[in-house]
């Protein structure tokens, strides 16, 4: 069997808001970050198979959720940030019982 190298360096910009829902993908999926990159990029569809890693970022995440839903209760709004990360939260959770 031939070793696979990852011998090429690919970098690309992004801007804060980008990077920051890029990196609460990646959690939710518990691949790294060069997995969950080149699964998107080669169009392959990112199969969560639950850990440890993904059961503390989406507790991590629901807690995060908790807190600010706390917040909109006392009057304020939810941001689109917010609402992006309850869907995909949903999306995973959806995919960890096999549910479409």
């Amino acid at each position: 069997m031939k070793k696979r190298r990852r011998n090429v360096n690919v970098t690309f910009r992004m801007s804060s808001e980008e990077s920051k829902e890029l990196n609460i993908r990646v959690m939710l999926s518990g691949l790294t970050k060069q997995d969950y990159i080149i699964k998107r990029l080669s169009c392959r569809e990112i199969e969560v198979i639950g850990n440890p890693r993904v059961y503390k970022a989406l507790r991590n995440q629901m807690t995060q959720i908790y807190d600010e839903l706390k917040r909109i209760y006392d009057g304020d709004e939810i941001t689109e940030e917010q609402l992006f990360t309850l869907q995909l939260i949903a999306q995973t959770l959806q995919g960890l019982k096999g549910e479409k």
